[in-house]
């Protein structure tokens, strides 16, 4: 265990799942994950963001809250272990002109930052890929990089709901699924992710945050009880 906050043996590439390391399907991302970057960047700059700040932005995709984070005039580290999502990403960044965002090809346990050297940590939709064990590992990881008083904030699959719930969450969550994946994610891209993907119960994931080192200091639980969002700050 000695190369657990270095050098890890946990190949987080080959639990990013395949379609995120198609060029194919990266072409269609976008407009796939629809993702509206407006909310997040504004509660942050409530937390202080702005020209002075170091963001690291894990599993950053194509880059879509990174570049926004980048036309504030902070710096943006954009990690990612998928090369497809990557060359899209520095593809936006040649048309943007924007020279502030770095494109980092590697994950939550491989990226290596400098203790106490950055002011904020993103990552939407990327920490269900690791197991609990290397989710705990990685968060202690993000701690360590950031400043005191520091902020994550953390959206992601989280299950707010009790074990024996499951079956009625997973129906209800199944049913609203639509039926193309160019408008979304299908009934068997879900399913596929219950059974071969690491979406963590919440009252796993809060000890975690707080055994890190953080103090949540918002947690927003979506009526679907997949999805939630933390906001953290480092102690």
């Amino acid at each position: 265990m000695e190369n657990v906050r270095g050098r890890t043996p946990f190949n987080e590439l080959q639990y990013a799942g395949p379609e995120h390391l198609d060029p194919e399907y990266v072409v269609g991302y976008d407009h796939k994950a629809r993702m509206d970057p407006g909310e997040d960047l504004a509660l942050l700059r409530t937390r202080g963001l702005g020209p002075s700040s170091t963001v690291v932005d894990f599993g950053a995709g194509t880059g879509t809250f990174a570049l926004a984070a980048a036309e504030f005039g902070c710096r943006v580290v954009a990690v990612d272990v998928s090369p497809a999502m990557l060359q899209a990403l520095r593809a936006k960044l040649d048309r943007s002109g924007l020279a502030n965002v770095e494109p980092v090809h590697a994950g939550f346990l491989s990226y290596e930052a400098p203790a106490s050297t950055v002011d904020f940590v993103y990552t939407r939709n990327a920490l269900h890929h690791l197991p609990d064990f290397w989710k705990a590992i990685a968060l202690q990881r993000v701690a360590q990089m950031l400043r005191r008083g520091g902020v994550l904030l953390l959206r992601d699959l989280v299950y707010s709901f009790s074990p024996e719930r499951a079956d009625q969450v997973f129906r209800a969550w199944l049913a609203q699924a639509p039926p193309s994946p160019d408008d979304g994610w299908t009934r068997e891209e879900l399913e596929t992710h219950i059974r071969t993907e690491f979406s963590t119960f919440n009252w796993l994931l809060e000890p975690m945050l707080e055994r890190a080192g953080f103090a949540i200091e918002e947690a927003v639980h979506a009526p679907s009880q997949v999805f939630s969002k933390y906001v953290s700050r480092k102690v």
